[in-house]
């Protein structure tokens, strides 16, 4: 009939569907998340291929030699399909990653400078870092100090104009496994800012924060790290009386070689260093990795669950660190990184003239037997090995029952002021006899 329109009319009252809107990236970036894309989806394959050959193996095994001559056509037969299917399957990324890259500027923001595709590259680097960075992969992140969502380099000039009111005091904020900086502004706002901008408010520290591969060696981040320090203490545009590092989880392990490597390489900035507080560490080890590390030894023992171990070794050697906290490069080199169970860390010195705090919390009412509220805990023990011997951390005492809710994400303090009982505490542990 005339006068009728065929559009169909909108619907009041139901929203519009919201637009998938992804971070801008470069195209050597978007060639590179095709190359990865296309590598993991040859590895499904290979998986695939492996499970196969181990379940026809084992039954042209118990045929014995007279299935001989079928299992070499069978072979030949399933190796060739499956290469056919792994190039397919590594073509389609790939070949899509490249043709979004020639439409892609390779000018623009990285990948790595908005705030969801630095989570997502976090979360990459720490199961695959090692691998990325031996692929010179643009994805890979390198460790560089950050503030307010933009790198901050090391030189004098740059330092002077980011901090016009620069004082002597720095504190130095390092992220665990998979996280980012951003992870110490979790919860803040105005009312309840940021760690870092607590300390600067209440103590006058003036808080960085670092970003790092966390797929790489402890050992490696901490030789770095290192080094990054030693920059900023001689480019800090006033002469640096006091530097207090925060770790959290694999960040208390990356400070605690830091401060390893500065001291034996004598750089200037470890005489400045005063506390060093790492925040849920797992200085003897992490029970989760070491949990996959059993799995993944129990997979090997059967050829039909070979290809699974070999999915679960290809986490970083960062991840790999955790399994007993290795914090030197010693604590690795020349081992199978995926041997059964074998504590292979030395023990790694403290940095003299300056106090550690090992800070730890727990999730069931009745955890282990480590009470932080007493001095005995509150500092790695050392354990007899000679004149040698140095500080690990061991458990004593029980402690108090929790709430369920004790671990529940808190917004950070609204003042920051010294603990008295924890100072007298340590003062205390400090002044007692060796053992």
């Amino acid at each position: 009939m005339a006068g009728l329109t065929t559009s169909k009319p909108e619907r009041p009252g139901l929203p519009s569907a919201p637009a998938i809107r992804f971070p801008a990236m470069r195209s050597s970036e978007m060639r590179a998340i095709g190359e990865l894309a296309g590598r993991t989806l040859a590895g499904a394959g290979t998986m695939v291929r492996d499970l196969h050959m181990a379940v026809s193996g084992r039954a042209f095994n118990a045929v014995g030699p007279g299935g001989a001559p079928a299992r070499v056509v069978h072979d030949g037969v399933a190796e060739t399909l499956y290469g056919g299917v792994r190039t397919a399957l590594a073509a389609l990324p790939r070949g899509a990653g490249s043709a979004v890259a020639r439409s892609t500027p390779n000018e623009g923001p990285a990948l790595a400078q908005s705030p969801r595709g630095s989570l997502a590259l976090a979360a990459l680097n720490a199961y695959m870092g090692d691998a990325l960075v031996a692929g010179d992969s643009p994805l890979a992140l390198a460790m560089t100090l950050r503030h307010r969502g933009s790198d901050l380099p090391p030189d004098p000039e740059a330092l002077s104009r980011v901090f016009p009111d620069a004082g002597p005091r720095v504190a130095i904020f390092v992220h665990g496994l998979g996280e980012t900086e951003a992870s110490w502004r979790l919860r803040a706002d105005a009312q309840g800012p940021g760690y870092g901008a607590c300390l600067r408010r209440d103590l006058g520290h003036t808080p960085l924060e670092l970003r790092y591969n966390t797929g790489l060696h402890i050992s490696d981040n901490g030789r770095a790290l290192a080094a990054l320090l030693e920059e900023l203490h001689e480019a800090w545009p006033v002469a640096i009386e006091e530097i207090v590092i925060v770790g959290h989880s694999m960040g208390g392990l990356v400070s605690r070689s830091a401060c390893h490597y500065g001291s034996v390489e004598d750089h200037g900035w470890t005489s400045a260093v005063r506390h060093v507080f790492c925040l849920g560490s797992p200085h003897l080890g992490a029970p989760l990795e070491k949990g996959v590390n059993a799995l993944g030894w129990a997979l090997r023992r059967v050829p039909e669950t070979r290809p699974l171990a070999n999915v679960l070794d290809v986490r970083s050697v960062g991840i790999k660190d955790l399994r007993y906290g290795a914090c030197v490069e010693e604590d690795w080199c020349d081992c199978d990184p995926d041997e059964l169970l074998t504590d292979r860390c030395h023990d790694v010195p403290l940095l003299p003239g300056a106090r550690f705090y090992f800070v730890a919390a727990t999730l069931t009412r009745r955890p282990g037997r480590c009470d932080l509220r007493r001095p005995a805990c509150a500092r790695p023990q050392r354990r007899g090995r000679g004149a040698q011997a140095q500080g690990r951390l061991r458990d004593r005492g029980r402690p108090p029952r929790r709430r369920p809710d004790a671990l529940r994400p808190a917004q950070p303090p609204r003042r920051v002021r010294p603990d008295p009982g924890l100072d007298r505490a340590m003062s205390d542990r400090e002044q007692a006899p060796g053992p």
